[in-house]
């Protein structure tokens, strides 16, 4: 399918994918992007010096990791705000928020206190998106994905870990008012190389959901 044969205003003009390591974001956003022939904003982790360090050592590496990530991100916001009169259709694979989510889950008492005050410092202004599609699996799900990709790096990520990360995402979402939500269970579904898994997902972005809704089409097949 692609944004031709879709008409626009069925579509949400701005789309978030979010949730933990490993529950295939990037991968849905790419795909979207394709479908829907909208302009692409990443994530940009392979560019974070410390990332790799963080995985094996946490506790030494968390503050640099999360401040280069939030230094990355307001430098995103910034050339967003630039481009939204060229690109006002877009698909990302993160929502500004995560930032301080996973500051929350990284950082000791002082170290937070230190990031807060970078964060109130700086100027994001990220746009609303019009739809935000939280991704979710059961932890043990996220870890066999995750060993299964491969990158060496994150071969450190601990069960206890996925599953602090993966509690604080339900927990976010849980409270999320700011825009219409899509919550997708896959834990059974493959949005990645699964093509009526995929097409289900997009005939459903285009019936355009308002509020908080949820998408498990395995569990409409029982």
């Amino acid at each position: 399918m692609t944004r031709q044969t879709i008409p626009a205003k069925n579509l949400p003009r701005f789309i978030a994918v979010e949730g933990p390591i490993g529950v295939g974001k990037t991968s849905l956003c790419k795909r979207l992007a394709d479908t829907f022939n909208y302009s692409l904003l990443l994530e940009k982790s392979e560019e974070n010096p410390f990332l790799d360090r963080f995985y094996k050592s946490p506790q030494q590496f968390a503050l640099a990791t999360q401040l280069f990530f939030l230094f990355q991100r307001a430098q995103q916001m910034q050339e967003l705000r630039q481009d939204d009169m060229f690109e006002p259709v877009r698909v990302a694979d993160f929502l500004i928020e995560k930032d301080q989510l996973f500051a929350q889950q990284n950082l000791d008492q002082d170290e937070y206190a230190l990031y807060e005050k970078v964060y109130q410092h700086l100027t994001l202004n990220a746009p609303t998106p019009d739809l935000v599609i939280y991704l979710q699996a059961p932890t043990a799900v996220l870890l066999e994905r995750i060993q299964k990709r491969g990158h060496p790096a994150e071969q450190y990520i601990e069960l206890a870990y996925l599953e602090n990360l993966n509690r604080a995402y339900a927990e976010f979402f849980h409270y999320f008012k700011q825009s219409s939500l899509l919550i997708v269970n896959c834990e059974e579904i493959d949005l990645a190389e699964n093509e009526d898994d995929y097409q289900q997902l997009v005939d459903y972005i285009v019936a355009l959901p308002k509020g908080t809704t949820y998408f498990n089409p395995r569990q409409a097949l029982l």
